[in-house]
């Protein structure tokens, strides 16, 4: 009978502890504060001046101005930026991940001279911090007289390549040959098993790939400051630098304009994020 009762009550239960209590009320407080700015942020941006600076700073707007987004979309012509942000930032992804992919193949599956060179090359692009080319790259496309998204596509691209070859060349050193071989014997050419056999393979890396560059291109302030001098191309992080100026007395636009700006890397994060660590896990396993 003890076995009978002992079989059909295990012991699932597991016992409270005040380590795992702490640690519980740890991570709660922790989950809280990172919350936080984004959930003043939103709040932010539904308030006036007077419940900004002092009256409501951190509790629920007592008037909801949904007028600030109109404001921020229309009057600062944030919808443009915005625009604009997502044509550069959807052309720099899809021409890295295909420069990417296509080198890390050349480099990890093909035998040729001077592949170990190119591959250093590679890697020597990685220190280079992007900041510290901003004369040499301007002076380049002053005289070849790109002024439009190419000004800030083509060094977005250039730059993002060497951290991309790095992840790619992790991930597809896993996957094994015997794939590429029974493609070749089914009659697929170098083009074929890398389109229909490798990238397929490759979807975890390439989710890692496009998050990285879209946070790289999305955010970045410099190039798109100094590169961009038409107001027809400016990109979303200069529109809110524009917003926010020196004579600038409405904060609650400014709050809307930085929502618009930070929720699309949240939702996209969201939805990426399970093939970002299938991809490193997978990575780390592999390589």
């Amino acid at each position: 009978m003890n076995g009978l009762r002992s079989a059909r009550h295990p012991k699932s239960r597991k016992k409270i502890t005040a380590g795992g209590i702490i640690i519980s009320v740890i991570l709660v407080l922790w989950s809280l504060i990172q919350v936080f700015p984004l959930y003043w942020m939103l709040t932010f941006s539904l308030k006036e001046n007077a419940e900004i600076f002092g009256k409501n700073v951190i509790g629920l707007p007592i008037k909801w101005l949904w007028s600030n987004y109109t404001t921020a979309l229309q009057s600062g012509n944030m919808f443009k930026y915005l625009l604009n942000s997502g044509i550069v930032t959807a052309a720099t992804i899809a021409i890295t991940v295909v420069a990417a992919t296509a080198a890390t193949y050349a480099l990890t599956r093909m035998v040729w001279r001077g592949r170990k060179t190119v591959n250093s090359l590679f890697m020597l692009g990685i220190t280079i911090p992007i900041n510290a080319v901003i004369l040499p790259v301007f002076l380049i496309l002053s005289k070849m007289h790109i002024t439009n998204y190419w000004a800030l596509i083509i060094p977005y691209s250039a730059f993002a390549l060497s951290m991309a070859v790095l992840i790619s060349s992790s991930f597809m050193q896993g996957i094994p040959k015997e794939l590429e071989e029974a493609a070749c014997l089914d009659g697929c050419n170098i083009y074929s098993i890398f389109w229909h056999v490798i990238l397929p393979l490759m979807r975890p890396a390439l989710a890692t790939l496009s998050i990285f560059i879209f946070l790289q291109s999305w955010n970045e302030l410099m190039y798109a400051v100094i590169f961009i001098s038409d107001s027809r191309y400016r990109t979303i992080t200069v529109g809110i630098q524009n917003l926010s100026g020196s004579f600038t007395t409405d904060w609650g636009p400014i709050g809307a304009a930085l929502v618009v700006a930070t929720f699309p890397v949240l939702i996209i994060y969201a939805f990426f994020s399970s093939k970002i660590q299938e991809s490193l896990v997978a990575g780390a396993i592999k390589g």
